[in-house]
């Protein structure tokens, strides 16, 4: 269906920035929903921040509000996740989505995971305090 390239994954100090890059492809050149999720050992996977089909609109879990910022370049059907004052709990591998089931609107945001049918491999964040 949808294969989804992240990369930008690293590690870092406490306070220090990261920014990933997740390159959406599919035979139909098709743009989607997108989002990034993260995913720390033991726990399950939840919301970073997702943005629309057009990219107009995004939202974030509380914990990044502030701190991350999600953009998305329509034309290279990319999304980014721009990580600042990053800290040891933001350690997790990120996993980049894209929604290719019917949406209901182009500005139209999906905050949950299984909202998603689509996942990249995943690319490791290491912070250390």
């Amino acid at each position: 269906q949808v294969h989804l390239e992240e990369s930008g994954g690293g590690s870092v100090q406490a306070g220090g920035s990261l920014t990933l890059s997740c390159v959406a492809s599919s035979r139909t050149d098709s743009r989607y929903p997108m989002g990034w999720f993260r995913q720390a050992p033991g726990k399950a996977r939840e919301l970073v921040a997702v943005i629309s089909l057009s990219g107009g609109n995004s939202d974030y879990a509380d914990s990044v509000k502030g701190r991350f910022t999600i953009s998305k370049d329509y034309v290279k059907n990319t999304i980014y996740l721009q990580m600042n004052t990053l800290k040891p709990e933001d350690t997790a591998i990120y996993y980049c989505a894209a929604r290719s089931e019917l949406a209901a609107g182009s500005g139209n945001i999906y905050r949950s995971v299984s909202s998603y049918n689509n996942w990249g491999q995943g690319t490791q964040v290491t912070v250390s305090s």
